[in-house]
Protein backbone atom coordinates (compact mmCIF):
# COMPACT_ATOMS: atom_id res chain seq x y z
CA UNK A 1 0.00 0.00 0.00
CA UNK A 2 2.53 2.65 0.69
CA UNK A 3 3.72 2.74 -2.71
CA UNK A 4 0.31 3.36 -4.47
CA UNK A 5 -0.42 5.88 -1.46
CA UNK A 6 -0.95 8.56 -3.74
CA UNK A 7 -3.42 6.56 -5.89
CA UNK A 8 -5.40 5.56 -2.72
CA UNK A 9 -5.39 9.22 -2.14
CA UNK A 10 -7.38 9.75 -5.21
CA UNK A 11 -9.96 7.16 -4.72
CA UNK A 12 -10.50 8.48 -1.14
CA UNK A 13 -10.67 12.08 -2.69
CA UNK A 14 -13.34 10.46 -5.61
CA UNK A 15 -15.55 9.04 -3.38
CA UNK A 16 -16.17 11.74 -1.04
CA UNK A 17 -16.23 14.06 -4.43
CA UNK A 18 -19.13 11.53 -5.87
CA UNK A 19 -20.56 11.50 -2.27
CA UNK A 20 -20.81 15.06 -2.39
CA UNK A 21 -22.19 15.39 -5.87
CA UNK A 22 -24.90 12.86 -5.45
CA UNK A 23 -26.28 15.13 -2.95
CA UNK A 24 -26.09 18.23 -5.11
CA UNK A 25 -27.62 16.71 -7.91
CA UNK A 26 -30.35 15.48 -5.98
CA UNK A 27 -30.93 19.02 -4.22
CA UNK A 28 -30.92 20.69 -7.68
CA UNK A 29 -33.53 17.96 -8.79
CA UNK A 30 -35.57 18.79 -5.86
CA UNK A 31 -35.86 22.43 -6.32
CA UNK A 32 -36.21 21.98 -10.16
CA UNK A 33 -39.23 19.20 -9.42
CA UNK A 34 -40.84 22.15 -7.30
CA UNK A 35 -40.14 24.86 -9.75
CA UNK A 36 -41.04 23.08 -12.69
CA UNK A 37 -44.74 21.75 -11.66
CA UNK A 38 -43.16 18.06 -11.41
CA UNK A 39 -44.64 18.27 -8.03
CA UNK A 40 -46.57 20.40 -5.88
CA UNK A 41 -44.46 22.22 -2.86
CA UNK A 42 -47.38 21.42 -0.60
CA UNK A 43 -46.61 17.78 0.55
CA UNK A 44 -49.63 17.47 1.60
CA UNK A 45 -50.84 17.97 -2.09
CA UNK A 46 -49.01 14.87 -3.30
CA UNK A 47 -50.94 12.28 -4.97
CA UNK A 48 -48.78 8.67 -6.05
CA UNK A 49 -48.64 9.87 -9.35
CA UNK A 50 -46.39 12.66 -8.02
CA UNK A 51 -44.45 10.67 -5.75
CA UNK A 52 -43.24 7.36 -8.45
CA UNK A 53 -42.64 10.66 -11.29
CA UNK A 54 -40.54 11.90 -8.83
CA UNK A 55 -38.81 9.04 -7.41
CA UNK A 56 -38.52 8.04 -11.25
CA UNK A 57 -37.11 11.19 -12.14
CA UNK A 58 -34.80 11.42 -9.29
CA UNK A 59 -33.23 7.86 -9.91
CA UNK A 60 -32.53 8.69 -13.88
CA UNK A 61 -30.80 12.33 -13.07
CA UNK A 62 -28.66 10.54 -10.40
CA UNK A 63 -27.83 7.56 -12.92
CA UNK A 64 -27.12 9.91 -15.28
CA UNK A 65 -25.07 12.68 -13.64
CA UNK A 66 -23.47 10.54 -10.92
CA UNK A 67 -23.49 6.93 -12.12
CA UNK A 68 -22.14 7.40 -15.67
CA UNK A 69 -18.89 9.59 -13.92
CA UNK A 70 -18.74 6.61 -11.46
CA UNK A 71 -18.77 3.85 -13.82
CA UNK A 72 -15.97 5.75 -16.02
CA UNK A 73 -13.87 6.33 -13.05
CA UNK A 74 -14.44 2.53 -11.72
CA UNK A 75 -13.70 1.46 -15.44
CA UNK A 76 -10.35 3.44 -14.77
CA UNK A 77 -9.40 2.21 -11.71
CA UNK A 78 -9.62 -1.33 -13.00
CA UNK A 79 -7.78 -0.93 -15.95
CA UNK A 80 -5.04 0.49 -13.74
CA UNK A 81 -5.25 -2.51 -11.48
CA UNK A 82 -4.89 -4.65 -14.22
CA UNK A 83 -1.74 -2.80 -15.11
CA UNK A 84 -0.08 -3.63 -12.25
CA UNK A 85 2.08 -6.72 -12.18
CA UNK A 86 0.36 -9.97 -11.27
CA UNK A 87 3.02 -10.90 -8.21
CA UNK A 88 2.04 -7.21 -6.71
CA UNK A 89 -1.55 -7.76 -7.02
CA UNK A 90 -1.94 -10.65 -6.04
CA UNK A 91 0.06 -9.09 -1.96
CA UNK A 92 -3.49 -7.68 -1.97
CA UNK A 93 -6.64 -9.46 -0.41
CA UNK A 94 -9.75 -8.10 -1.69
CA UNK A 95 -13.00 -10.18 -1.45
CA UNK A 96 -13.31 -13.28 0.40
CA UNK A 97 -16.40 -14.10 2.66
CA UNK A 98 -18.61 -10.94 3.62
CA UNK A 99 -20.23 -10.68 6.87
CA UNK A 100 -23.08 -8.29 6.12
CA UNK A 101 -26.77 -9.97 6.82
CA UNK A 102 -27.70 -8.97 3.09
CA UNK A 103 -30.05 -6.56 3.16
CA UNK A 104 -34.19 -7.04 2.60
CA UNK A 105 -34.16 -8.60 -0.55
CA UNK A 106 -36.77 -6.36 -2.20
CA UNK A 107 -39.68 -6.69 -0.21
CA UNK A 108 -40.47 -3.26 0.73
CA UNK A 109 -39.74 -1.83 -2.64
CA UNK A 110 -42.56 -4.69 -4.22
CA UNK A 111 -44.82 -3.91 -0.75
CA UNK A 112 -44.43 -0.18 -2.56
CA UNK A 113 -44.76 -1.49 -6.66
CA UNK A 114 -47.82 -3.26 -5.26
CA UNK A 115 -49.24 -0.60 -3.14
CA UNK A 116 -49.14 1.89 -6.38
CA UNK A 117 -51.16 -0.80 -8.26
CA UNK A 118 -53.72 -0.96 -5.56
CA UNK A 119 -54.29 2.71 -5.30
CA UNK A 120 -54.52 2.81 -9.09
CA UNK A 121 -56.74 0.17 -9.16
CA UNK A 122 -58.88 2.02 -6.68
CA UNK A 123 -59.05 5.21 -8.51
CA UNK A 124 -57.17 7.09 -5.93
CA UNK A 125 -54.01 8.12 -8.02
CA UNK A 126 -54.44 11.56 -8.74
CA UNK A 127 -56.24 11.94 -4.74
CA UNK A 128 -53.89 14.01 -2.48
CA UNK A 129 -51.88 11.62 -0.26
CA UNK A 130 -53.18 13.84 2.87
CA UNK A 131 -56.83 12.45 2.45
CA UNK A 132 -55.81 8.92 2.69
CA UNK A 133 -57.28 7.97 5.84
CA UNK A 134 -55.78 5.00 8.01
CA UNK A 135 -57.98 2.23 7.45
CA UNK A 136 -57.48 2.60 3.92
CA UNK A 137 -53.89 2.79 4.00
CA UNK A 138 -54.19 -1.08 6.58
CA UNK A 139 -56.90 -2.38 4.86
CA UNK A 140 -54.90 -1.99 1.48
CA UNK A 141 -51.96 -3.59 3.20
CA UNK A 142 -53.99 -6.28 4.24
CA UNK A 143 -55.34 -7.04 0.75
CA UNK A 144 -52.28 -6.87 -0.34
CA UNK A 145 -50.61 -9.63 1.93
CA UNK A 146 -53.48 -12.26 1.53
CA UNK A 147 -53.24 -11.89 -2.33
CA UNK A 148 -49.66 -12.47 -2.08
CA UNK A 149 -50.24 -15.41 0.59
CA UNK A 150 -52.59 -17.30 -2.23
CA UNK A 151 -50.30 -16.28 -5.26
CA UNK A 152 -47.13 -17.33 -3.75
CA UNK A 153 -49.15 -19.84 -1.05
CA UNK A 154 -51.56 -22.16 -3.64
CA UNK A 155 -48.62 -23.03 -5.63
CA UNK A 156 -46.26 -23.93 -2.53
CA UNK A 157 -48.90 -26.03 -1.23
CA UNK A 158 -49.47 -28.07 -4.55
CA UNK A 159 -45.38 -28.65 -4.38
CA UNK A 160 -45.35 -29.24 -1.08
CA UNK A 161 -48.05 -32.24 -1.82
CA UNK A 162 -46.40 -33.46 -4.56
CA UNK A 163 -43.14 -33.53 -2.48
CA UNK A 164 -44.54 -35.69 0.29
CA UNK A 165 -46.73 -37.85 -2.15
CA UNK A 166 -43.22 -38.35 -4.25
CA UNK A 167 -41.68 -38.65 -0.95
CA UNK A 168 -44.50 -41.48 0.62
CA UNK A 169 -43.80 -43.67 -3.00
CA UNK A 170 -40.34 -43.67 -2.89
CA UNK A 171 -40.35 -45.63 0.61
Amino acid sequence: MRRHWGAITIFVIAAVLAFVWSVYVFLWFVSNAQSSGLVPSSLGLWTMGNLVSFVLYAILWELLLVGVPIAVAAFAAWRWWKGLPDVERTGYHFGGRSRSAGGSGGISLLLFIVFCIKVWVDGNWNVPISNFSLNYVVDSLVTILVWGLVIIGIPVALGLTWWIRHEMRRT
